[in-house]
């Protein structure tokens, strides 16, 4: 057995593809990156400074979240609010946390010791159907876009968004070309299994799909099918596998499919965070239920299986880690936080994943993608 922090963590520390700390910090902090605790470990969180370091963080995609039923205009303001809010907390943590714009400057801040900070939007809505605020997004530093949330846009079909017949309109195929032309990272998180292959039509540029699982071991729609892994050696994308226990486990993925039931016969909404919110009648009544119905808890054993069939349908070179630390309410046991990666890295390694693997997974492959994304392109 190989040392885990020398042989592959030293050289090759962890690219996450997608962590909600921004959304956190607008909502429970005060929209305050200085104040929100990050230096000497925030608890009530899954991400602070010191369990990054612990948990060989090198680099992650923040994710600029905002929810996908806001009016456009409200979403692409508070896009760029949550770009701002990465960038203070860059500033507020100058020697953690370095701005990343570019590939080169990744490597960089890694070589510093430093963790790379990219901002990526969760949905299309953030650009209001606008080519310009695409382009503007992307000066103001946005690395990747995921084409849907939870519901459609006018051009792109999301997996859980109404059935619509189309999965990228015209314009949508537009989009995706445009980022390719700018640099933007395409993520196919959330999409239709329809939109995935329309974009992997159109996409000149590999793709990511930044915290999905595969849909052959969890059949659940935010999940990847086969059909379409097996297309991602011929884009040259990666699929960054993601923790959330009802993408990686049926029995949490068909218990959440029983809660939302229940929570629609009694008339409550879920807010994004999967919290119901009613009445509170109906909400003593939903917490009855659920004291009937003990949750289902995954394992580390689960993210292995899904990453072992990624590895089996479309290769090591197009794997990668999308945790979504700080966007669900539960985690695996032995994930809770950021400082868990190692346990994951260590179960790979005793199924005979090598060093040079694991390398590959925590950072080699999505910075090849990252590089392939923006090289030779503009803005402009």
């Amino acid at each position: 057995m190989f040392d885990l922090r020398s042989e592959v963590l030293a050289t090759h520390p962890v690219f996450d593809g997608h962590n909600d700390l921004p959304w956190q910090i607008r909502n429970e902090h005060g929209y305050d990156p200085a104040g929100a605790g990050l230096a000497e470990g925030q608890p009530a969180l899954h991400t602070d400074i010191p369990r990054l370091h612990a948990g060989g963080v090198g680099a992650q995609f923040w994710s600029v979240f905002v929810p996908s039923h806001w009016e456009h205009a409200a979403a692409v303001t508070a896009t760029f609010e949550q770009i701002d809010i990465v960038r203070r907390m860059v500033l507020a943590h100058p020697d953690v946390f370095r701005w990343t714009p570019t590939a080169a400057d990744v490597r960089a801040a890694i070589a510093e010791g430093r963790i790379a900070s990219l901002p990526g939007a969760e949905g299309g809505q953030s650009i209001a159907s606008s080519l310009g605020v695409l382009r503007e997004l992307r000066r103001a530093g946005l690395a990747y876009m995921t084409l849907t949330h939870n519901d459609n846009t006018p051009w792109s079909a999301s997996a859980t968004g109404e059935a619509v017949d189309y999965g990228l309109t015209d314009f949508g195929c537009d989009v995706v070309r445009e980022m390719n032309r700018i640099g933007m990272l395409v993520d196919l998180s959330h999409v239709h299994e329809r939109t995935m292959n329309d974009a992997l039509d159109v996409a000149t540029r590999p793709v990511i799909f930044s915290h999905s699982s595969a849909r052959a071991i969890t059949d659940h729609p935010r999940n990847v099918p086969d059909a379409v892994l097996e297309r991602l050696p011929g884009n040259g994308g990666v699929l960054m596998v993601t923790f959330v226990p009802p993408f990686v486990n049926q029995a949490c993925a068909d218990y959440r499919a029983e809660a939302v039931q229940e929570q629609q016969r009694l008339g409550l909404s879920s807010l994004e965070t999967h919290e119901p919110v009613g009445e509170e009648g109906a909400m003593k009544e939903y917490q009855t239920w659920m004291t009937a119905h003990p949750r289902p808890k995954a394992q580390v054993a689960d993210v292995v299986a899904h990453l072992e069939h990624a590895r089996e349908v479309a290769g090591m070179d197009h794997l990668g880690l999308g945790g979504d630390y700080d966007g669900v309410d539960e985690l695996p046991a032995g994930l809770e936080d950021v400082s868990r990666y190692p346990v994951l890295l260590e179960a790979l390694a005793q199924r005979s994943w090598s060093a040079a693997d694991l390398r590959a997974l925590t950072s080699g492959n999505i910075l090849r993608v990252l590089e392939q994304a923006q090289e030779g392109t503009s803005v402009d």
